[in-house]
């Protein structure tokens, strides 16, 4: 559960805030009876046999209940329920169908997405429905998902497969097996290296270390420093940052060394978390986007 109880919360508020009710302009059994086979849940109230006659009673015909009674109500548990379910309850309470306003629908779309952020949603408009959008949730791309999509684009290489392989292992690894991604964002440059200097014709020698892979292959895009004439604009920022692609390397080779997956450790050894992962594959992917790019530019 992404979408943590707080958050949760936090958007139940905005409908109070807002003066909006989450059923707009349904009744509430019309309104959960979208999303909620009320038939089939318990009544809490011992003269109704399920939960459609019983919000019948208790929000139409007696109106008792206080108007989000619903939020803390455990047969719609959403305080607690997956992801999934939230984020459907809360496309229908902007449905067409649900709300009118498209004031106020611009708002709470506004507002729920700005409270999804850091769980890594956002809500946005799926198609239409008598020109009014219908809404769905999907996962924000974070940069390093972006970084990752942007790299599938670029290679076009012998080893295609293979790098997608590394890629996909990344993309699965990097929350679930931070150690796995490590790795395995080393080996991604490894194989992209290796590709550019086989493609344009250079020998490999199989027991070079990632710098010095790196090195050579910057070497041969024409990448170093001293490739750089003092009379090109900003000169010496260029070198700079040229300088810090081996400083990336040594770091990606030497958290691999210490955290990633290919070598034995203690038992006792404490691994990296996801955040660290991340840096790792974007720093790689980062780096490998950037010689594909070089490199392809040089063969057209």
């Amino acid at each position: 559960m992404q979408i943590t109880k707080a958050t949760r919360r936090d958007i139940i508020d905005l409908f109070t805030l807002e003066k909006a009710h989450w059923a707009g302009r349904l009744e509430d059994t019309e309104f959960l009876g979208r999303l909620f086979n009320l038939e089939t849940l318990p009544s809490t109230d011992h003269r109704f046999t399920n939960a459609e006659e019983d919000i019948w009673q208790h929000r139409v015909n007696n109106d008792d209940w206080m108007s989000n009674w619903v939020f803390n109500d455990p047969r719609f548990n959403l305080l607690k329920c997956d992801d999934e379910m939230f984020l459907r309850f809360l496309c229908e309470t902007l449905h067409p169908v649900v709300r009118s306003d498209t004031e106020e629908i611009k708002r709470l779309e506004q507002a729920f997405n700005q409270l999804l952020h850091d769980a890594g949603y956002e809500i946005v408009p799926k198609t239409q429905l008598s020109g009014r959008a219908v809404y769905t949730a999907r996962r924000i791309k974070l940069s390093v998902e972006s970084n990752i999509e942007d790299l599938k684009q670029k290679f076009n290489g012998t080893d295609t497969k293979y790098v997608l392989d590394q890629i996909h292992r990344m993309e699965s690894a990097v929350d679930n097996d931070p150690s796995l991604a490590i790795g395995t964002a080393k080996e991604l440059i490894e194989t992209i290296c290796k590709t550019i200097l086989r493609e344009r014709g250079q020998s490999l020698s199989s027991t070079l270390e990632l710098p010095k892979l790196v090195k050579q292959t910057v070497k041969e895009l024409k990448l170093t420093p001293d490739d750089i004439p003092n009379e090109a604009k900003a000169a010496d920022s260029i070198k700079q940052i040229l300088s810090n692609l081996a400083t990336i390397t040594n770091g990606i080779a030497e958290l691999r060394n210490s955290y990633g997956t290919g070598h034995g450790k203690d038992s006792k050894a404490k691994g990296l978390g996801s955040r660290h992962a991340k840096l790792a594959v974007r720093a790689a992917s980062t780096l490998a986007v950037f010689l594909l790019e070089t490199h392809n530019e040089g063969r057209v």
